[in-house]
C-alpha cells in the first residue's frame, strides 16, 4: 500500500528532525527562523499524512470486526516500523528501570516464590567506567568548546548518554533471570531481551563457563544462541525442541541451545532442576 509506505518513510525522515529540535530547545539554542519554519512544515505535513493513514487503517480494522484497542494496535504496527517501536520501548523501559533502581523497588517480574538470578557482575565495573569517562568528557568539553551554543548542545547529548547508560544497567539490575516454581525459565537482558523457556522444552541444563566472541545476542548456524554478558556465559540449556526468540530490534529466529550468564550459575541450575512443589 503506497500510503503506508509513504507514512513509514515520513516517520524515518521526521524522527531525526524532531530529535535535533528537541536537543536545540533543551540546550537553549534557537535555530534560524527559516530552518524552524521548514522543519515545522515538514513535521506538520508528515503528521497529517500519519493521521490520515492511521485513521484509514483503524477504520478498515473496525470494519473487519476488531475491537477499538486491537484496531489501534494494528494501525500502529502497519505504519511504524518494528525497529522504531522496539527502540522507543527499550528507552521507555530503561527510564522506568532507572526509577525503580533509584527507588529500590522489587525486581521486575519476580514473584515471592520465584528464584531470581542476577547477571550484571561482569559488566558492572565496565558500565561505571563508561559513565565516569563520559562525565570526564563532559567536563573537558565544557572547557575546550569556545562556542556557548555548541557547548549547550553537546552538554545535553552527554547528559542524555549518561542517563541512557545508567538506564541500561538499571534495567539489567531490576530485570534478572527468573526460575518459576513450575520450572519455567525466563532469560533476560535488561529491556533488550526476554525469552520464556517452558519446562517441557528443557532437555538438560548445566553450569558451563564459556568465553564466546560476538555481540550481545549471537546465533550460530547450528542454532546455538549466546546471550553474552562481559564476554562470557556460564549456563548452557539444551532444548528438547527449537524455540523462537525475538532479537532486540524485533527480528525473529530459532534456537536449539541457549547459553547465557548468571552470577551464581550453580544456584540457578539447582533451582531449575528441582521438582515443582505439589
Amino acid at each position: 500500500m503506497r500510503a503506508v509506505r509513504a507514512a513509514r518513510i515520513g516517520v524515518a525522515a521526521v524522527l531525526p528532525v524532531e530529535l535535533a529540535l528537541v536537543v536545540c530547545a533543551a540546550a537553549g539554542v534557537r535555530p534560524p527562523g527559516w530552518a524552524l519554519a521548514v522543519a515545522e512544515a515538514l513535521v506538520l505535513g508528515v503528521l497529517l499524512l500519519e493521521a490520515r493513514v492511521l485513521y484509514s487503517l483503524y477504520a478498515a480494522a473496525r470494519t473487519r470486526g476488531a475491537d477499538p484497542g486491537t484496531a489501534r494496535r494494528e494501525a500502529v504496527r502497519a505504519v511504524v516500523p518494528v525497529a522504531v517501536r522496539r527502540l522507543v520501548l527499550h528507552e521507555l523501559r530503561a527510564c522506568a528501570s532507572l526509577a525503580r533502581w533509584v527507588l529500590r523497588r522489587p525486581p521486575h517480574g519476580v514473584r515471592p516464590a520465584d528464584h531470581a538470578a542476577p547477571y550484571t557482575g561482569p559488566q558492572t565495573a565496565m558500565m561505571y567506567g563508561l559513565v565516569f569517562v563520559s562525565l570526564i568528557e563532559t567536563v573537558a568539553l565544557a572547557f575546550l568548546i569556545p562556542w556557548p551554543a555548541v557547548h549547550r548542545v553537546v552538554l545535553v547529548l552527554d547528559v542524555y548518554g549518561v542517563l541512557l547508560m545508567l538506564g541500561l544497567h538499571a534495567a539489567c539490575v531490576t530485570r534478572p533471570h527468573v526460575v518459576r516454581p513450575d520450572g519455567t525459565l525466563r532469560i533476560r537482558y535488561g529491556a533488550l531481551f526476554d525469552l520464556a523457556v517452558p519446562p517441557d522444552a528443557v532437555a538438560s541444563v548445566r553450569v558451563d563457563r564459556r568465553y564466546p566472541e560476538g555481540r550481545l545476542v549471537t546465533l550460530s548456524e547450528d542454532g546455538v544462541l549466546d546471550l553474552i554478558v562481559g564476554s562470557q556465559t556460564t549456563v548452557t540449556v539444551e532444548l528438547a525442541r527449537p524455540l523462537t526468540f525475538r532479537r532486540p530490534l524485533g527480528a525473529r529466529a530459532e534456537a536449539r541451545v541457549i547459553r547465557f550468564h548468571a552470577d551464581e550459575p550453580r544456584a540457578l541450575v539447582d533451582a531449575l532442576r528441582q521438582p515443582a512443589p505439589p
